[in-house]
């Protein structure tokens, strides 16, 4: 049989963005890593086995374990809904219900796909912060035995917080501890986990695996990635069956490689640190900025790479025109701002000085 060469293409793409253009609105905004784009390029060239048998998911999991600790499970998938839900589906039992904060990116964001896709009952608390607590989780872990009622049978907490808040590992045990005496188990929404793991100056283990957490989705995409999640089993006996929950929840990728080598290039090397530990740093200077700007009012803690804000009324709208950002609350006029690992100071410091001119303005 004659071998053909595939010529390579010629370079004809045309980019349809303005790639000067730059906002706050959210690090899934942000681009590819170019380290992350060179080992997608690396990954490229040849075949591999699909569906994860390839030597790039192999190497993953490798490399999961130097950081999670010996005997957990790594399954790449899509996305940060899909790895949620697969998580929980995993964790419970068909009347299993969730305990999240009212907050929580499952409960707001996700269009009820754990309600309608995995069948899960959602058990919402409200917190200041973000945050769970014992005494907060309490407030919905309980009826167990009363079939009238959902059972309360997994607590998920999401490091960092939709609001910027971030768990110590010392919380995240309490709440562990808390809930393994219940008989119940502790997923973590971890889609901006490296910011967290900057922002405590800890490994990642030390909040995760060696606090009590059972389940773990593990973010990429907003860490420089152009797409994927690792669901993260900690303790596989919690959650069986993830090999063909990925499966039927249509996140199993054919050519896993693309996934894995990513997570690589993030995980083989401090990238995913870098880029985290630069988000947050961003973000802190931003807060440091808008902190003495008259009419400016910080609404939570900047404990990752995102600020939280009120501003007068109009103020953000016309904001908008030059720097994309969203509303937090509405009625209370509380704006969000995220950074990302490819934000910079000049970009900062040009939104610090159109907060000021429309602030001075009004």
């Amino acid at each position: 049989m004659t071998s053909t060469a595939v010529a390579a293409p010629a370079n004809t793409a045309a980019r349809l963005h303005d790639p000067s253009v730059r906002g706050f609105a959210s690090d899934n905004y942000s681009g590819v890593h170019p380290e992350v784009l060179a080992a997608l390029a690396a990954a490229n060239e040849g075949h591999q086995i699909s569906y994860g048998e390839d030597e790039y998911t192999a190497r993953l999991q490798q490399l999961m374990e130097e950081h999670f600790g010996e005997g957990i499970e790594c399954f790449p998938v899509f996305n940060g809904t899909g790895a949620n839900v697969l998580s929980l589906q995993s964790l419970l039992p068909r009347w299993g219900a969730v305990v999240c904060a009212s907050t929580a990116h499952i409960n707001m964001d996700e269009n009820g796909a754990p309600e309608r896709i995995g069948g899960i009952k959602l058990l919402q608390v409200p917190t200041p912060d973000g945050k769970l607590t014992p005494a907060l989780i309490d407030r919905e872990a309980w009826g167990w035995g009363d079939e009238h009622r959902a059972q309360p049978l997994a607590v998920s907490i999401t490091q960092t917080t939709e609001l910027g808040t971030c768990y110590t590992p010392e919380e995240v045990r309490a709440i562990a501890d808390h809930v393994h005496a219940k008989g119940m188990t502790l997923h973590m929404d971890g889609a901006r986990l490296a910011n967290a793991a900057a922002h405590l100056g800890v490994p990642l283990r030390a909040f995760t695996r060696d606090a009590g957490v059972d389940i773990l989705s593990f973010g990429g995409t907003k860490n420089g990635l152009l797409f994927g999640e690792v669901v993260i089993a900690l303790n596989p006996a919690a959650s069986p069956g993830l090999i063909f929950l990925r499966k039927m929840n249509m996140q199993l990728a054919s050519k896993m490689r693309f996934m894995s080598a990513q997570f690589i290039a993030l995980l083989d090397g401090d990238l995913w640190l870098r880029s985290a530990s630069h988000a947050n740093a961003m973000a802190t200077r931003l807060r440091d900025g808008v902190k003495d700007i008259p009419g400016v009012e910080l609404s939570q803690k900047t404990e990752s790479n995102g600020v939280f804000a009120i501003l007068p009324a109009g103020v953000a709208d016309r904001l908008r025109a030059s720097f994309r950002f969203y509303d937090w609350n509405e009625a209370t006029r509380e704006v969000r701002w995220m950074c990302s690992f490819d934000t910079t100071e000049d970009d900062v410091d040009s939104f610090l000085a159109a907060i000021r001119r429309e602030l001075a303005a009004g």
